[in-house]
Order: C-alpha cells, then sequence, then structure tokens
C-alpha cells in the first residue's frame, strides 16, 4: 500500500455523538464543543457494529504504520481534513540490563519521543488540530508546560490556524523556542499551566479564541486513544499485565482505558485489562493523594514542583476519569521523588542505551519501588510510557578534554 494511504483513501467514518464523561448527556458531534453542561469532558462515541463490519485486524495489519492506519476509529470524517507530520507507530524497546537486575524479564518501554515534535503530545494535538480544521477554527489557545505546545504550534501552522501558547516561566528553554520557530505567538507567565489556562479562558471570552486546554475538546483523548490501539495491536491484541503512565492531565490514561472497552466491544481482544498505574512526582500529587483517599476527585496541589515539568499540574479537569481507570483496573496512583527520576533517566541511557525524558524516568521509578514492595511482580509484563525524546532536556557535561600537541597516556583513556 502506498506510504500515504491512510492520509489520502476515502474511509468510512462511524462516529454517532459526543458523550459527557460525568453524566452520559449526548452532544451533536459535527458542531464544535467544549466541554459538557456540567463542565466536564466530553468523549466521541462511535457505531462499533459499523466498524467491525468495515475492518478487522488483518485488513489494518495491510495499512501503512502510522496513527491514521486507525481511521475508522477516529473522529475525522473528511480526509482532505487530516494534518499529518509523520505519526509513526512507535517502538516497544526492552530494558534487558535494567529488568535483569530486578529479575524482570519483560520490562518494556514505548517509546513516544519518535514521533513529530519528539512526543507523544502530537497524538492528541493531531487529532484536535485536524478537528479544529473540520470544524472551522480559525485561531486556537492553549496552556503547556513545553512538549503540548510544541506539538500544538507545529499542527496548526501545517493546518492555517493560528496558536497563542501560553507557558509557565520556567518551561524549558527548548520548547519556548520550538513553539515560536513553529510561528505560534508564545508568552511565558509568571505561575503555573492552570494560572496559564486562566488566561487562556479570559482570551477566550476576550478574543473569541477556541480552548485547546487538556480535555475542554473531545479529540485529543481519541489521538491519545491510538497509544492503546497500536500497543495491542503490536503485542498481537495481547495487552501487558501493568502499564506505568506519567500522569499530569492523564489524557492517555484516559484514552488507552477507552480504546481498550472499544477493542474489546469489536472483539478484537479478550476481557483481561493490564493494571493502571498513575505516576506523579512527589512535588505534585494531587491523584495519588485522592486515590489514597478514596476519592474521585482531587483537589488543587499548592507549591507544585517537580524536575518533570510534563507531569507538574496541580488540578485536572478529567480527574475522575483518570481515578476511575486506576480503580477499575486494580491499579493504583504513585508518586516519586525527583532524585529517584533523575537516577532512573541516568540508569536507562547507561545501562539500555534509551535515552528517557524525566517523564518516562518517573515511570522507571515507579516500576522499581512496585517491585521492591511487591505491588508488581517481576514476573508481570510491565510496560512503561516514555512521553518526550530525552535530547530535548538537559544532559550533565561528562566529557574530557585531551591536548592533541602534548603526550597522551592511552593506557588512562
Amino acid at each position: 500500500m502506498h506510504y500515504n494511504a491512510n492520509l489520502t483513501a476515502d474511509r468510512p467514518t462511524f462516529v454517532t455523538h459526543l458523550e459527557c464523561g460525568m453524566t452520559g448527556e449526548r452532544y451533536d458531534a459535527d458542531m464544535l464543543q467544549g466541554l459538557s453542561r456540567v463542565g466536564r469532558p466530553l468523549l466521541v462515541r462511535y457505531d462499533l457494529d459499523g466498524v467491525r463490519a468495515a475492518v478487522s485486524p488483518a485488513d489494518l495489519s495491510q495499512r501503512p504504520a502510522d496513527l491514521w492506519r486507525y481511521r475508522e476509529l477516529l473522529p475525522v470524517r473528511k480526509v482532505e481534513n487530516i494534518v499529518s507530520l509523520g505519526e509513526i507507530a512507535t517502538p516497544i524497546v526492552s530494558l534487558r540490563k535494567i529488568g535483569a537486575g530486578a529479575g524482570a524479564a519483560n520490562l518494556l518501554v514505548k517509546d513516544e519521543g519518535r514521533l513529530p515534535t519528539g512526543s507523544f503530545k502530537a497524538r492528541g494535538l493531531v487529532m484536535a488540530i485536524s478537528m479544529a480544521k473540520e470544524l472551522g477554527v480559525t485561531t486556537i489557545a492553549m496552556p503547556t508546560n513545553g512538549n503540548a505546545g510544541a506539538a500544538a504550534a507545529a499542527y496548526a501552522a501545517q493546518a492555517g490556524i493560528e496558536a497563542v501558547i501560553f507557558c509557565p516561566d520556567d518551561t524549558p528553554e527548548i520548547n519556548v523556542r520550538e513553539i515560536a520557530a513553529q510561528g505560534a505567538r508564545v508568552y511565558r507567565v509568571n505561575g503555573l499551566i492552570d494560572d496559564c489556562g486562566k488566561l487562556v479562558a479570559a482570551g477566550k471570552e476576550a478574543n473569541g479564541w477556541f480552548d485547546l486546554s487538556t480535555l475542554k475538546e473531545p479529540y485529543r483523548i481519541e489521538g491519545k486513544k491510538t497509544m492503546g490501539l497500536e500497543l495491542a495491536e503490536q503485542l498481537g491484541w495481547e495487552l501487558p499485565d501493568v502499564i506505568f503512565y506519567p500522569t499530569g492531565g492523564g489524557t492517555g490514561l484516559i484514552g488507552m482505558w477507552k480504546a481498550f472497552a472499544e477493542l474489546e466491544a469489536l472483539g478484537w481482544i479478550g476481557s483481561k485489562r493490564p493494571r493502571m498505574v498513575a505516576v506523579q512526582a512527589e512535588g505534585c500529587a494531587p491523584m495519588v493523594r485522592a486515590w489514597e483517599a478514596g476519592e474521585r476527585h482531587a483537589t488543587r496541589w499548592e507549591d507544585a514542583h517537580t524536575v518533570a515539568a510534563g507531569i507538574r499540574v496541580p488540578q485536572a479537569v478529567g480527574d475522575f476519569l483518570i481515578l476511575d481507570a486506576v480503580r477499575e483496573s486494580n491499579g493504583f496512583a504513585c508518586a516519586v521523588s525527583d532524585a529517584a527520576i533523575l537516577e532512573a533517566v541516568e540508569d536507562a541511557a547507561r545501562l539500555d542505551g534509551l535515552l528517557l525524558c524525566p517523564e518516562g524516568g518517573a515511570t522507571l521509578a515507579a516500576w522499581r519501588a512496585a517491585v521492591a514492595d511487591g505491588r508488581v511482580s517481576p514476573d508481570e509484563t510491565a510496560l512503561l510510557f516514555n512521553c518526550a525524546t530525552g535530547l530535548k532536556y538537559p544532559m550533565e557535561d561528562r566529557s574530557r578534554q585531551l591536548d592533541r600537541h602534548g603526550p597522551i597516556d592511552f593506557s588512562a583513556i
């Protein structure tokens, strides 16, 4: 099949409606929508009987290996509205040496850093921007801790949509410059990501921007859902025993849980589910606190701080959907220290050659802690998500200097 067939072939669409994740109230899927009437995320629903009749796993295997191979389970109706920068299927990499050190043979990483703009934010934003194009949006605005803003800027540029991005003033410099280089108007804000979100809301009222904040429109979930679809297909339509997911806004965790339900309804997988582990940092752990307290909603985390900027989200609008998935899967939420995160990043690079981002390091640190305290067995297949390339983050300079004009003791090198 031609390399871009998924982007150009006419394929049937099966979206029936949108549904409030809290109340189940239905909304028109062909109108521009934000949050539901009760201020909660909307979920896209499909005619799964129609999908089952139209496509099979065998059909998918004949298509190019990119995100758009799952078109029948995605919301874009018109092929001309698809935007793409080459959203390839990301590899699953084994951490053999680290795993062996804990007696584990099946420690896997899904390396999302291979996606456009270097992070898994590409999945959500390619879908959100494609749908914004389809529904006539001309200007989007959003808050970001870095990688989401970069993905939004890139796809908005391709779609011909204006992008206005607000980020905390300590956002990694590479992300701020990347956002600006891709044509967005980017502003540093003296606050956290939820403070930036308040500016987006105010600007929406003043300037008519469309709010593309996490879970405040229905389609980023659908893009992130492809992690679950792709993972199941890569593992032969089986699922791992446990998934460790770096959780800020939690779109990917929610999306994967939705994907698994849709795949079972299609008959492509059985009823087995992985235990979903929401990984946060000790300096910003609202989901962990709510999970431990048995609450369905998480209150704002004050004075949020961590080296893993992507999970520094003090409050998430989809908190109940995250916690529901964790509990329904018999999973758990856990927090790890910045020291453990940095140690995990260093070990993965030094021992197994995989350069994790800090958020990916958090999942490895959480797996180590869970194996040590018995919540996860070394015999279980565990899958960690590395959500961005480690190349975007500062690295310690450990190089050494040689003077080529002087004597060199090669035995010491």
